[in-house]
């Protein structure tokens, strides 16, 4: 019985020290970097994954944050193309390409996919300042990246 009672005291002296580590991993873990994969030119979804990474991640400390543009969303840094933002941006009158600006001026990446801007005509000329053409050794370190989490929009 007295066995039993040290290995149970044992495991509850383990439990309460993995519990009490687990607020300091996820401390640890908070500000890990951010890789959004954004493949729509949907201006809606882009808003929403736009502001996310720079209201949520960016602004919170989380480093660094890059958005990636690829396949439709090209179209959404051509400077020449107008954008309409759904819900509450579009009170202010912000457009896709204002809220890239800002991500950008405030440290965070916008990647444009090379391919894509290809396939869609758009050459670096054509996007807003600020945006990076993509090469694979610019996305590759982004994305396995072990302290960046990925997220697809």
């Amino acid at each position: 019985m007295k066995k039993i009672t040290n290995v149970l005291a044992a495991l509850s002296l383990a439990l309460v020290s993995l519990t009490a580590a687990a607020p300091q991993a996820l401390a640890e873990d908070a500000k890990t970097g951010l890789f959004v994969n954004l493949t729509t030119d949907d201006t809606w979804a882009a808003a929403k994954a736009i502001s996310f990474a720079h209201q949520r991640a960016l602004k919170n400390g989380h480093e660094p944050v890059a958005i990636w543009l690829n396949v439709r969303a090209v179209y959404l840094a051509d400077k020449k193309r107008p954008s309409h933002v759904h819900g509450l941006m579009a009170e202010s009158g912000t457009s896709i390409q204002d809220m890239l600006t800002a991500f950008i001026a405030d440290g965070g990446q916008v990647i444009m996919c090379s391919a894509c801007s290809q396939a869609a005509g758009l050459t670096q000329a054509d996007y807003i300042d600020g945006v990076t053409m993509g090469t694979w050794p610019v996305v590759e370190a982004l994305l396995f990246d072990p302290d960046v989490k990925t997220l697809a929009w």
